[in-house]
């Protein structure tokens, strides 16, 4: 092309006068301290947040705030027929529910509408259109990009072949030679072309002229993968489509620049399109960030293959585990554990310290990624809920039923200090039990504490004396004090046992078991399962003080 450049940026961007340094100073660069990084999240917000988009936030998260950077939302809805009404408030709802905040970006203001916190801004790729024709200006002056016009007519007949192309029997290379082809023929144009295009009102593209070899490769170092290589872009791509909306290739770059991103975390996918990028911010002038690309999620389909988890299996949908009951915690404390093989070694070490105190390195990250797995997931939850004081554990059942059970939230905040002290058995020491994974198994854990709830769930063992089962009962009513510590509780129990011909010493049962009709472990069974309606239930003394004489009473009066 043989044009003056400058003519051509003015004839196709008359209405811009702001140029790149007027830019450059309404945002000026971050004053952060020494290796701070600013990432992002930047989703294209199309309805539910997948599981996988839990893994880049949380990445972009950790390494920001662990290094004194900035970590912010910005909302990529530059395509229109894929956006979803109330998509992004929902996004951002769900990620706080997860514990991710944003320094800055697109935020929930008071009437529940997304709203703009930060001097980079807007955050809606959808209204900084000026921006971006700014920098698509410079580009045309210099001769690194040009318009593609096209008529009404053409544009309906590319609309009609591609609605009724076949991909089947398709010659790929003489497709992509064809496509060249084509391309190439755009770039021959002039002036005159270009004024009658605009005076008769037809629509363009821009689009980017390339100066890439691809026949030659490109050396870029991914933080993930290592060292990798790939053709050079020779491929003029769009950069801002026929509504002056900006492709997501371009608009990033410049938001990028401009909102001081120096590493972009984001998914495999998007590696074939680094090229065009690092392509473009040459051409831009710019500095390119960093980039890691996180492998996809998998799971094992029932074959036992390695897919990837789509939209349609259970747990891609992050709003899944709120309804299974799994504390946001647990959640994101799984997701650690996939993104960096030594979190399980750190939390061993650690056990009181919240995730947030781990030392998040990218070096332990795997390139080759992982395998989603709920059996993992509940695992760490047990371990997670188990950690929890009973004040903890009391808000996270409340909030939860408040929801998904609203009978149990009422139970429980009839009376909040009886809830906490059934949730503060076995809390603490080195041993915390690990009753439940999940909200959705309190109910079952503690139904028995709640008269409504109750119900006899267990049966004694076959061949159980119900002689010696109607005797305990009888003994234990006529020695039990509410008043007594648990040792001497327990002799009580272990004296009965005694007197009914069970073994009171474990140690003298063990070694012979047929000198005795059993042993105190069955006495206090036939209590536990009176009482709780479970053979497997919390410390029995504990249970008895909070239940109540009366209500220890009255159970063992109906079981007996």
């Amino acid at each position: 092309m043989n044009l003056d450049y400058q003519k051509l940026a003015d004839l196709l961007f008359p209405n811009v006068t702001k140029t790149p340094e007027d830019m450059e100073a309404a945002y000026p660069a971050r004053k952060l301290p020494e290796g701070a990084k600013v990432t992002r999240f930047a989703p294209s917000p199309t309805g539910f947040v997948h599981f996988g988009g839990l893994f880049p936030v949380m990445v972009g998260e950790r390494l920001a705030h662990q290094s004194g950077g900035v970590f912010y939302l910005r909302i990529e809805d530059t395509d229109a027929k894929r956006e979803v009404p109330g998509a992004a408030e929902g996004l951002i709802t769900t990620l706080e529910h997860y514990g991710i905040h944003f320094d800055e970006g697109a935020i929930l203001g008071p009437d529940g509408k997304v709203q703009d916190t930060g001097i980079y801004g807007p955050y809606k790729q959808s209204l900084r259109a000026p921006i971006y024709h700014v920098y698509a200006k410079k580009l045309v002056a210099e001769g690194k990009a040009y318009p593609v016009f096209s008529t009404e007519e053409e544009l309906e007949a590319l609309k009609q072949a591609d609605k009724k192309a076949e991909i089947k029997n398709v010659d790929w290379e003489a497709e992509a030679a064809a496509r060249r082809a084509e391309m190439l023929s755009h770039r021959e144009f002039t002036m005159q072309d270009v004024e009658a295009n605009l005076a008769a009102g037809n629509p363009w593209v821009l689009r980017l002229l390339s100066d890439g070899d691809g026949e030659k490769k490109i050396a870029f170092q991914d933080l993930v993968r290592g060292k990798l290589e790939m053709p050079v872009n020779d491929e003029d791509f769009v950069l801002l489509k026929s509504d002056g909306i900006p492709t997501y290739h371009f608009a990033h770059a410049v938001d990028d620049h401009l909102m001081g991103t120096n590493l972009v975390i984001r998914g495999e996918e998007w590696l074939p399109s680094l090229p065009k990028h690092l392509q473009l911010f040459y051409y831009l002038g710019f500095k390119a960030p960093k980039y890691m690309h996180i492998s996809q999620i998998m799971r094992l389909d029932e074959n036992g293959n390695k897919k990837k988890l789509s939209k349609r299996d259970m747990g891609a949908n992050l709003d899944d585990y709120a309804r299974m009951g799994y504390a946001p915690e647990a959640v994101a404390e799984y997701v650690l554990t996939l993104l960096n093989s030594n979190y399980e070694e750190w939390r061993a070490a650690n056990p009181e310290a919240h995730y947030t105190a781990f030392p998040f390195n990218i070096k332990k990250m795997s390139a080759s990624g992982c395998l989603f797995d709920f059996q993992k997931l509940t695992d760490v939850s047990k371990n997670v809920l188990s950690r929890m004081t009973a004040e903890q554990v009391y808000d996270g059942v409340v909030g939860w039923a408040a929801e998904f059970d609203p009978e149990l939230a009422a139970l429980l905040t009839a009376d909040p200090d009886y809830a906490k002290a059934i949730f503060a058995i076995g809390r603490g020491g080195k041993k915390p039990r690990k009753d439940f994974a999940t909200w959705t198994d309190v109910r079952p854990y503690l139904d028995f504490f709640y008269d409504d709830l109750f119900a006899v769930k267990d049966s004694l063992p076959e061949g159980t004396d119900m002689a010696d089962v109607k005797a305990t009962i009888t003994a234990f009513k006529a020695t039990y004090d509410p008043a007594d510590e648990m040792t001497v509780w327990f002799d009580k129990v272990k004296a009965i046992a005694t007197d009914l011909g069970y073994a009171a010493d474990m140690k003298a049962y063990k070694a012979d078991p047929t000198a005795f009709k059993g042993s105190v472990a069955d006495i206090s069974s036939f209590l536990r399962v009176a009482v709780t309606g479970k053979l497997n239930a919390p410390d029995l003394y504990t249970v008895m003080k909070l239940l109540g004489k009366d209500r220890v009473f009255a159970r063992l009066d109906v079981f007996n």
